[in-house]
């Protein structure tokens, strides 16, 4: 098993960068892929990027695609979403998850795929 802890929301203005934080203990951070979900208001869980067990492999949504980025440091047993250009829309409770991926290079934006959970962080974009 694995836990998560997110880190590195808050309120900003639309225009301005975050970095969010994932810390991961126990089971080996290295034998999961990892990704990161959103939920705004009213609305379902999406999918915002995975990365692979390796880093090697990233996939975003459309809507971030250009402006965020994932990236990870085994080392650190850590996982970031660098977010730039942040708009109001970006506005939710930003959730890392994590599933046990045999393939080093899979990535996955399932939700149903990640077995665990950190308690999200928020992100609130004023215009």
């Amino acid at each position: 098993q694995v836990q998560l802890v997110e880190s590195g929301g808050g309120l900003v203005q639309a225009g301005v960068s975050l970095r969010l934080s994932c810390a991961a203990s126990g089971d080996s951070f290295s034998s999961y892929a990892m990704g990161w979900f959103r939920q705004a208001p009213g609305k379902e869980r999406e999918s915002v990027a995975a990365i692979s067990r390796n880093g090697v492999n990233t996939r975003y949504v459309d809507s971030v695609k250009g402006r965020f980025t994932i990236s990870r440091d085994n080392a650190k047993n850590t996982v970031y979403l660098q977010m730039n250009n942040l708009k109001p829309e970006d506005t939710a409770v930003y959730y890392c998850a994590a599933r046990p991926a045999l393939g080093t290079f899979s990535t996955d934006s399932r939700r149903e795929s990640y077995n665990y959970w950190g308690q999200g962080t928020q992100v609130t974009v004023s215009s």
